[in-house]
């Protein structure tokens, strides 16, 4: 999130002095020493509980240390409650830092904890927690990289009528292989219905080939084959598109670089002797009304 973004009323400190305002100033600012050293302090958090929760999904380190692992997962759960309960007691606006995408995401890296006491299996959603370090960026000066993904974004966004029409475009060409193929093919070699014909269309055409239905005639190998040269012409089209976009938006914006600087137009001290004009670009040898040389005549 942008400083300008704190800069709102409902992300603004509840206090303008006092320990609210410094710790205000502390977590959600990124420029001090102790702001950047809480940032580090708050990443390494993060990335731990992370690592801690991909180890625990693996069942030979779950049945040894599942116990110790179970027991650092609170320890995080209940520091990532404490903080977010001071984010809270923080800000002017507690309502609009809880709706706001990064209140959110803090949210929901403590909530997966308490659910799992209810729902078995949710405590797995924790690695949700690795969208934190999001708000990080900055303590690692990779702000240019947020404005490369915004690049991106817009580039996106701008090509989203040419994509849009490929993917439609591509849809079509399923269900009518998808159709074809459960003609030629049929429900005895695995082609049950249209809709597992054009699972097979979408797999054959993205060049998976997961081999769990394959044509056995003749015509359905034919058709395969055309699908399957089809695909490789279909997967360079949605990179082109999106590639000439960012090309056109570099483009403009070395040009928006590199505008041409006007020359001013100012009073020559030589005047033409042919037409008699006293003004020309600075530096000229030519009059710019007849093209007579300048200080002939």
């Amino acid at each position: 999130m942008s400083t300008e973004d704190w800069m709102e009323p409902r992300f603004r400190a509840r206090a303008s002095n006092g320990w609210r305002a410094r710790w205000f100033r502390v977590i959600f600012h990124h420029h001090q020493r102790d702001e950047r050293l809480f940032d580090v302090l708050l990443l390494g958090v993060i990335l731990v509980s992370v690592l801690v929760a991909l180890l625990d999904s693996v069942a030979l380190l779950h049945a040894h240390y599942g116990k110790f692992f179970y027991a650092l997962e609170w320890v995080f759960t209940i520091a990532f409650s404490i903080e977010y309960l001071i984010r809270l007691s923080l800000v002017r606006r507690p309502m609009g830092y809880v709706l706001s995408f990064y209140g959110l995401i803090d949210l929901a890296a403590a909530l997966p904890t308490y659910i799992s006491l209810f729902i078995v299996g949710a405590d797995h959603l924790l690695v949700i927690r690795v969208l934190r370090i999001l708000r990080v960026f900055r303590i690692l000066e990779m702000a240019e990289y947020s404005n490369e993904g915004s690049e991106l974004m817009r580039a996106l966004h701008a090509s989203r009528r040419k994509i849009g029409m490929f993917v439609l475009f591509v849809l079509l060409i399923t269900i009518v292989f998808g159709a074809v193929m459960y003609l030629v093919e049929g429900p005895e070699n695995g082609f049950t219905s249209i809709p597992h014909a054009m699972y097979w269309a979408i797999v054959t055409m993205a060049t998976v080939g997961f081999g769990d239905i394959t044509p056995q005639t003749p015509l359905g190998q034919f058709i395969t084959s055309i699908m399957i040269l089809i695909g490789y012409g279909i997967i360079a089209v949605p990179t082109g598109i999106f590639g000439a976009q960012l090309v056109q938006a570099n483009m403009k914006r070395r040009e928006g670089k590199a505008a041409p600087v006007l020359v001013p137009v100012v009073e020559s001290e030589v005047t033409c002797g042919r037409c008699g004009e006293g003004r020309h670009f600075e530096g000229a040898r030519f009059c710019q009304r007849c093209g007579e040389r300048l200080g002939e005549g």
